[in-house]
């Protein structure tokens, strides 16, 4: 094979992977058997090991891991990484929509009530994610909201994660890094077995794994993402049910459960049947 013939093989392969990645992480809906898929990246594994001067970044191959770090480094956010407040009844929730009622139409004189996009809130690590031309450059922690770790290898070995999004653009994601419960289930029988102290429950378990030195463990632990957030972008949609759209288009893999709330009472039903039927999930939601 020629070099040429090697670069077309390697581009190939990389786009047919990413797909049936996309279509397996993401999607929930895969075409190929895993024995396939798996054939697929060896093949590609081999061909950059034999022309590394075409393996890229955003490879396939950068998913399984294989990189030991030093340490994580502290990187500076773009904007603050806010935390949730919390309403502890529905209450306080209104009384939060008159005061913010009041404020909007002191400032811009509008009155109208708004919509609300409710969303399920996954009990996660918080991951900011930031792409140029379309690439993923940089994954980094919450930590303070100002200052984070960049965690950009471990998190290239989450397959729900696009390395490249579908359009090239500059565009800074936010979203929730989680373990499901099944895959806890799993690790802690083999950490009892070595003897090893178990994880507390699925968060801890995340947590624990993106911060591991060694990204072959993070690449072992089968972690998911759900995104729910623009941090930036050239435009941004205006209203949330929007932006998960745009996100859904771009690659990303969103919780399919909100839902475009008129009033408080509709907010009330919405959590009071998820609150009967989180627990059927295989992510812990808070």
């Amino acid at each position: 094979m020629t070099k040429k013939e090697a670069k077309k093989r390697i581009d190939k392969l990389s786009k047919e992977i990413d797909r049936h990645r996309y279509l397996y992480h993401v999607l929930d809906d895969p075409n190929i058997s895993d024995e396939i898929y798996d054939s697929l990246m060896e093949e590609l594994i081999e061909l950059e090991n034999k022309h590394p001067e075409f393996k890229s970044d955003t490879s396939p191959s950068q998913r399984i891991g294989g990189e030991v770090l030093d340490k994580f480094e502290k990187v500076s956010h773009g904007n603050k990484q806010w935390s949730f407040n919390d309403v502890f009844d529905f209450e306080g929730l209104k009384k939060w929509e008159e005061k913010i009622l009041r404020l909007v139409d002191k400032k811009t004189g509008y009155s109208k009530k708004p919509d609300y996009c409710c969303e399920l809130k996954i009990d996660g690590l918080k991951i900011i994610l930031n792409y140029e031309k379309g690439k993923l450059v940089q994954a980094a922690t919450r930590g303070d909201g100002v200052t984070g770790e960049n965690v950009t290898s471990n998190i290239k070995t989450i397959r729900s994660i696009p390395l490249e999004l579908s359009e090239d653009i500059d565009l800074v994601a936010v979203g929730e890094i989680w373990l499901g419960k099944g895959e806890l289930k799993k690790i802690n029988k083999k950490r009892k077995e070595k003897g090893d102290a178990e994880f507390a429950n699925t968060r801890n378990a995340a947590a624990g794994s993106i911060r591991q030195l060694d990204t072959r463990i993070a690449a072992s632990r089968k972690l998911n993402s759900f995104i729910y957030d623009i941090d930036f972008a050239e435009n941004v949609p205006k209203g949330q049910i929007n932006e998960l759209e745009r996100l859904k288009e771009l690659g990303f893999k969103v919780n399919p459960y909100f839902r475009r709330c008129k009033n408080i009472k509709e907010i009330e039903n919405f959590y009071k049947k998820w609150s009967k039927s989180k627990d059927k999930e295989d992510y812990e939601i808070d």
